[in-house]
C-alpha cells in the first residue's frame, strides 16, 4: 500500500476496504460520554438533596419561633389563667404582645439580614425565643411576662421572615419542586407544636396545676437542640439588600393585605383558646396532648397535602382555598360536640393554616421581581401582624362578656370566613386589573 500525502502533511496509507461512515463511536468514548451523564446526574441529586437538608434545617426556625414560643402559651394558658387569677382578656393580652414582638422582628429581619446576613439573623432569633421561655419559666407578675412574650415574638419573628426569605431563595434553584419546598418550611411550627404536646400536657398533668413555670423551662430546654440542627443551613447566609431598587407596586396586593390581617386575627384565636375549650370539654391532660399533637402532625404533612394547590392555583384562590378549609376545621367544634369533630378539627385546622401563609409568598413569587420579594413580603407581614395583635384581645374580651369560650371561637371562624372572601377578589398582575 502505497501512502497518500494529506494536505496537512501527515502520510495515510490507502485500503482496500471502503471507509465506513456509520461506525459506532469508539468504545473509550462511549464510556467517557456515560460517565460525564452520569456524573452530572450524581451531582443534581446530590444538589437537590443538600437544597431538601436545607429547607428541613431552616424548618426548624419556626418550629422554635412558632411552634414552641408561640404557640405552646395556649398549653399552659388554662394553669396560668387559674393560678394568677387572669381574665380571658388579660390571657389574650399576652399574645397580643407576643404578636407585637413578631412585628417588630418581621420589621427588623430586613435590616438585619442586610447587616448580619439572613442565616445569623435566623439564628439570633430563635436564641431570642429560647432565653425568652426561660424568662416566662422565672416570673409570675404579668409585667416581665409581657416582655419574655414580646421578646418571644420578637425572636420568632427574625426567624421566620429572615428563614423564608432563605428558604424562598432555595426553591428558586429547583423550580419543579419549588412548592413543594416552600410547604416544607412553612411546615415547620408543625414540629414545635407536635413537641410541646407532647411534653406539656405531661408535664401539667404529672406536677399539678401550677407547674406551669416547670412547663415553660422544658420547652426551653426542648428547643436547643433544634437551635443547633439550623447550623446544617449555615451556608446560606446571604447578605441581602434592606431597601429594594423599585419598590413594588402594593395597589396590586388590594385584596390580599386586608385579606391577610384578618386570617391573622382568625387564626390566631383558635390557636389562643382551642386547648381551654377543650379543657372546659372535659378532656384530659391525655386528650388535649392528643389534640395538639394531632394539629402538629397535620402541619408537617401540609406540603405532601397542599403542594398542588400552591403550583396550580393563581390570583388569590390558593388563600381563598386554604383559608376556607382553616375556616370549616375552626368553626367544627362549635358546630358538634364530642371527640370526633374536636380531633377533624384539629386535623384540617393544622393541615391548613400555615399553608395558607405559603400561598401568600408563592403570590409574591408570581407577581414580583426577586429584588422586590423582600420588601412585597415584608408589607403583608405587617398586616398579617396587626391582625395578629388585634385579634387575641378582642376575642378575650368577646370571651369576658359572654362569659364562655363560645363567642370568642365564633368569632375566629367567621373571620376566617371574611378572610376567604377578601383573597376571592384578588388577582395576579398578569392576569387582571
Amino acid at each position: 500500500m502505497a501512502p497518500h500525502l494529506l494536505g496537512n502533511g501527515r502520510a495515510e496509507f490507502a485500503s482496500a476496504t471502503p471507509l465506513r461512515t456509520n461506525c459506532v463511536p469508539p468504545p473509550i468514548d462511549h464510556l467517557s460520554n456515560r460517565h460525564g451523564i452520569m456524573t452530572m446526574a450524581v451531582r443534581f441529586h446530590s444538589a437537590r438533596r443538600h437544597d431538601l437538608i436545607v429547607i428541613a434545617s431552616l424548618a426548624l426556625a419556626p418550629a422554635i419561633g412558632l411552634g414552641i414560643a408561640r404557640f405552646a402559651y395556649a398549653l399552659v394558658l388554662p394553669d396560668m389563667r387559674a393560678d394568677l387569677g387572669w381574665t380571658y382578656a388579660d390571657a389574650g393580652w399576652m399574645n397580643t404582645t407576643n404578636a407585637a414582638g413578631y412585628l417588630l422582628g418581621a420589621l427588623l429581619a430586613a435590616r438585619s439580614s442586610a447587616r448580619f446576613g439572613a442565616f445569623r439573623a435566623v439564628v439570633a432569633g430563635a436564641w431570642a425565643c429560647i432565653l425568652a421561655l426561660l424568662l416566662c419559666a422565672f416570673f409570675r407578675h404579668p409585667l416581665p411576662l409581657n416582655v419574655a412574650r414580646l421578646l418571644a415574638g420578637t425572636g420568632g419573628g427574625l426567624t421566620f421572615v429572615s428563614g423564608g426569605v432563605l428558604a424562598v431563595r432555595v426553591a428558586q434553584r429547583n423550580p419543579e419542586r419549588s412548592a413543594f419546598m416552600l410547604g416544607l418550611f412553612y411546615a415547620g411550627p408543625g414540629l414545635g407544636i407536635l413537641l410541646s404536646g407532647i411534653a406539656v400536657p405531661a408535664i401539667l398533668y404529672r406536677s399539678g396545676p401550677e407547674s406551669w413555670a416547670t412547663a415553660w423551662a422544658a420547652l426551653a430546654i426542648l428547643s436547643v437542640p433544634l437551635a443547633i440542627g439550623l447550623l446544617a443551613a449555615r451556608g446560606e447566609n446571604i447578605v441581602t439588600s434592606s431597601v429594594a431598587r423599585e419598590q413594588p407596586r402594593y395597589k396590586s396586593m388590594l385584596w390580599l393585605l386586608p385579606g391577610y390581617a384578618v386570617f391573622g386575627a382568625g387564626y390566631i384565636a383558635y390557636m389562643t383558646f382551642m386547648i381551654a375549650w377543650v379543657q372546659n370539654s372535659g378532656g384530659s391532660a391525655g386528650f388535649q396532648a392528643l389534640f395538639w399533637c394531632t394539629i402538629g402532625l397535620a402541619t408537617i404533612a401540609s406540603p405532601w397535602l397542599y403542594a398542588a394547590i400552591l403550583k396550580r392555583f393563581r390570583h388569590g384562590n390558593a388563600f381563598a382555598i386554604l383559608t376556607g378549609i382553616t375556616a370549616i376545621g375552626a368553626a367544627l367544634p362549635l358546630l358538634s360536640e364530642g371527640v370526633p369533630p374536636l380531633l377533624t378539627s384539629a386535623a384540617v385546622f393544622g393541615s391548613a393554616f400555615f399553608s395558607v401563609v405559603a400561598s401568600t409568598t408563592a403570590f409574591v413569587r408570581r407577581n414580583y421581581r426577586p429584588e422586590q420579594w423582600a420588601a412585597a413580603i415584608g408589607m403583608l407581614t405587617i398586616f398579617f401582624g396587626i391582625g395578629q395583635m388585634l385579634g387575641p384581645i378582642a376575642t378575650g374580651f368577646i370571651n369576658d362578656l359572654m362569659e364562655n369560650l363560645a363567642g370568642g371561637l365564633w368569632t375566629s371562624a367567621l373571620l376566617l370566613f371574611v378572610a376567604m372572601l377578601l383573597a376571592k377578589l384578588q388577582r395576579d398582575q398578569s392576569f387582571g386589573p
